[in-house]
């Protein structure tokens, strides 16, 4: 279905508000990650800095329940059409890590912070 071995075993999965259209979050999921999500209808992606399996949510609660899976036309790309539980996708505290937009040469934050991130991960 997936073709995990052409992108070297990861593969781009996108999280898009299913009711919104709002694209939340960009993150990897190799084959593992992507055979969980399928079975448990949560999105469980695979975190390259930790180097293991990232179930969304785990630490902050804010977990996305997957109500549409969808595939590119290479078969290398996943598209996860969720519900945000929590309010938050970002790890900075943001309903989308696209918080940020460029205004001729800088970036200007346009998003609402949630939470406050060293209250939730104690960073």
């Amino acid at each position: 279905m997936l073709d995990f071995d052409k992108a070297g075993g990861l593969i781009p999965a996108i999280a898009q508000d299913a009711e919104t259209g709002e694209v939340l979050m960009l993150a990897w999921m190799n084959r593992e990650a992507f055979d969980e999500t399928v079975k448990t209808r949560r999105a469980v992606y695979f975190s390259r800095s930790r180097n293991k399996l990232w179930r969304k949510g785990e630490e902050s609660g804010n977990v996305q329940e997957v109500v549409g899976i969808y595939v590119d036309c290479d078969a290398d790309t996943v598209l996860l059409k969720v519900r945000q539980i929590g309010g938050a996708a970002c790890h900075e505290g943001y309903k989308s890590c696209f918080f940020r937009r460029l205004d001729d040469t800088e970036l200007v934050v346009v998003g609402e912070r949630i939470f406050d991130p060293k209250k939730v991960y104690g960073r």
